[in-house]
């Protein structure tokens, strides 16, 4: 460096801001803590303060310089800067009231949200103890706190009570600290007061309301349940709890499937996870342990609860006794099996009077009256008064065997239902002058004789209405068997009806095939609006057989 100028070896970054400096120092004498950039050897920049002084040595002019490098206290200046502007804007943002009290307690600093909550300017709160903005209710509560405060020098969430400028208290969460310097001397305390008033007053609402629904739910004269989001029970009422005689303990979680009829409880907790799956409601019926060991029928309704964010909360679900409904049901279906049974034996009977007795009476009229024609010569106009009644009465002899088959079908017993089928819609075909197109697909020819006698009959009702009612002249039915069901179906394009106005009418017709469903587990469904035809589906499981001749 001997010898050599500061811009020989490029120490200064801006080689004007030099020139200014020796400028200044030539006409001034001095120059004092001038913030510079320089550059050391490796190229680092540094930021420093310089201070310089023109002296004399044997008797020439020099400059005496001193350079302090500021690099990291510039660096740790502005980083506090930086850190103190956040707290700042921090410390006037936060929705929680904020205070800095001094180490007696007084507020020297307020943020924005606390003084718009207690209704004060910021100059009315400054200087003031703390204390004042406490309710006189949280005053022992404070001394209480201040002797903790003196050990730990902090609080974590103290409810306390505030009073605003009108007298109005809040509820508020203190959680405080104490900064210190190096010495250990508490140099101010910061308090956040987070207000929870609403938030209390809504928790106060909720138990008020839960309490309300215990009272109505333990009041109310059929059993509740409430399950959360994971399908576990949370809750039941008494009127469940009086009934299986268990303790609330013992049917929390799935503790309540213990008292579930074991063939009933695989279809029950299917039925519960794919509505929870769904979240959609759900009815069934199973069979529940009564505190007395006698199984019950159950008919629990359930339903899907969501909080006020759309988020699923569970279920709630009521449930009824209904076992002497069931029973009653059981033996309303046993009298309608019968009073079928009976219908058949007598349509049997009146089918195979009208075949083997009426019909056969009616032949041997038109023989003898042939046999008079044939003995006797008679006027012409007798003869063709004869004839005429030949004809009327081989009229007659093919309603009555039209009918005859109507009422009992042969082809049925012995041919199937598939042939039955076709040959009755050939038949009514002929008979109305309209076109009946007939498929069958997959029907087995030995079915159990309730299942065969339930589809025709429901075909012979659900066709006559139709080519009697419907105004069309084109018909469809089909029959498709897979190996667990039968479905019939019967479609017209004709002026359609009113299902619900249907039923409610004096009709008989789908009161009728719905009652003959019911005895083999089969259901009947219609659809139909005006002018838009009408389409008549029965389905029929065929493991039903079985059950209803066990029935």
């Amino acid at each position: 460096m001997i010898g050599r100028s500061a811009f020989d070896v490029e120490i200064w970054m801006d080689p004007n801001q030099r020139i200014e400096f020796i400028k200044r120092l030539l006409a001034e004498g001095s120059v004092r803590d001038l913030e510079v950039s320089f550059r050391t050897r490796n190229g680092q920049v540094r930021t420093a303060l310089t201070s310089a002084e023109l002296i004399e040595i044997n008797g020439e002019p020099c400059a005496l310089s001193v350079v302090a490098d500021i690099t990291e206290a510039k660096k740790s200046e502005e980083a506090r800067q930086v850190s103190e502007s956040r707290f700042s804007q921090f410390f006037s943002t936060l929705p929680a009231y904020c205070y800095m009290t001094s180490a007696t307690g007084e507020i020297v600093d307020v943020n924005p949200a606390a003084c718009e909550a207690l209704g004060y300017n910021k100059e009315a709160l400054l200087g003031k103890p703390l204390s004042d903005v406490y309710a006189p209710e949280s005053a022992l509560k404070l001394v209480s706190l201040l002797e903790k405060w003196k050990t730990t020098n902090k609080l974590y969430n103290q409810e306390m009570l505030v009073l605003t400028k009108e007298g109005k208290q809040r509820t508020v969460l203190v959680n405080a600290g104490a900064v210190k310097d190096a010495q250990g001397n508490v140099i101010y305390i910061a308090s956040i007061q987070e207000d929870i008033t609403e938030h209390k007053e809504i928790l106060q609402k909720l138990r008020e309301s839960e309490e309300r629904f215990r009272l109505v739910a333990n009041a109310a004269p059929v059993m509740i349940w409430m399950a959360g989001s994971d399908t576990l029970r949370t809750d039941f009422n008494q009127p469940w709890l009086k009934f299986t005689g268990r303790s609330i303990h013992a049917e929390l979680g799935n503790g309540w499937t213990e008292n579930v009829h074991r063939e009933d409880l695989s279809l029950c907790l299917q039925t519960y996870a794919n509505a929870f799956d769904r979240r959609k409601p759900f009815e069934m019926t199973y069979r529940l342990r009564r505190h007395d060991g006698e199984y019950r029928w159950i008919l629990d309704l359930g339903v899907p609860r969501f909080q006020q964010d759309s988020s699923f909360a569970g279920y709630i679900g009521s449930c009824i006794d209904v076992t002497d409904h069931k029973l009653a049901e059981e033996s309303l279906a046993d009298m309608s099996r019968k009073l079928i049974e009976a219908q058949e034996q007598e349509r049997t009977w009146i089918a195979r009077e009208l075949h083997d007795d009426i019909n056969q009476r009616i032949a041997l009229v038109l023989v003898n009256l042939e046999r008079l024609q044939g003995d006797s010569p008679f006027a012409p106009a007798t003869t063709q008064r004869m004839m005429e009644i030949r004809e009327q009465l081989s009229s007659l002899a093919s309603d009555v065997q039209a009918l005859s088959h109507h009422l009992h079908s042969s082809k049925l017993e012995y041919l199937g239902l598939a042939t039955a089928a076709a040959s009755f819609c050939k038949e009514l075909s002929e008979e109305r002058m309209v076109e009946i197109e007939f498929n069958s697909e997959g029907v087995p020819k030995q079915l159990p004789r309730e299942i065969a006698l339930c589809l025709f009959r429901v075909l012979q009702e659900s066709l006559q209405n139709a080519v009697k009612h419907s105004g069309a002249k084109h018909f469809e039915v089909r029959i498709k068997g897979t190996p667990n069901e039968l479905e019939l179906t019967v479609r017209d394009s004709g002026v359609g009806f009113d299902p619900d106005e249907a039923i409610r009418g004096r009709g008989l017709g789908l009161t009728s095939m719905k009652e003959r469903l019911k005895l083999v587990q089969g259901r009947l469904s219609v659809e139909s609006s005006l002018s838009q035809g009408a389409t008549i589906c029965a389905t029929v499981p065929l493991s039903s057989g079985a059950r209803a001749a066990g029935a």
